[in-house]
């Protein structure tokens, strides 16, 4: 069974671990109990906004990032293709309006 508090605890604790801080250093900054955050790593716990936005800002990533990462982690799982959000012919447009204000 898929488990979204699963997913979010996995991408807290990657996001902790490659910005190299421990577990009670998060906990302190974001003003959470560490046992309680360690449950919410390790998908024991549901997460609040509330906390999810403390944690965040603990670990200095924006919480749209985090919800990006544990949707792309839920498609993943899914196995769903998540279309890229900006159009191709947008792109290509803005690529030549600025090309030709270089040249």
């Amino acid at each position: 069974m898929l488990l979204v508090r699963r997913e979010i605890g996995d991408v807290l604790r990657e996001l902790r671990l490659k910005k190299g801080h421990t577990l009670r250093q998060v906990a302190g900054r974001a003003s959470v109990a560490l046992g309680y955050l360690s449950e919410i790593e390790r998908g024991q716990k549901e997460a609040s906004s509330e906390i999810l936005y403390s944690v965040a800002e603990a670990l200095d990533v924006p919480i749209s990032q985090i919800m990006r990462d544990v949707s792309d982690r839920l498609a993943a799982i899914e196995n769903v293709l998540i279309p890229d959000t900006v159009p191709a012919d947008f792109i290509a447009s803005f690529n030549s309006e600025v090309n030709s204000m270089r040249g």
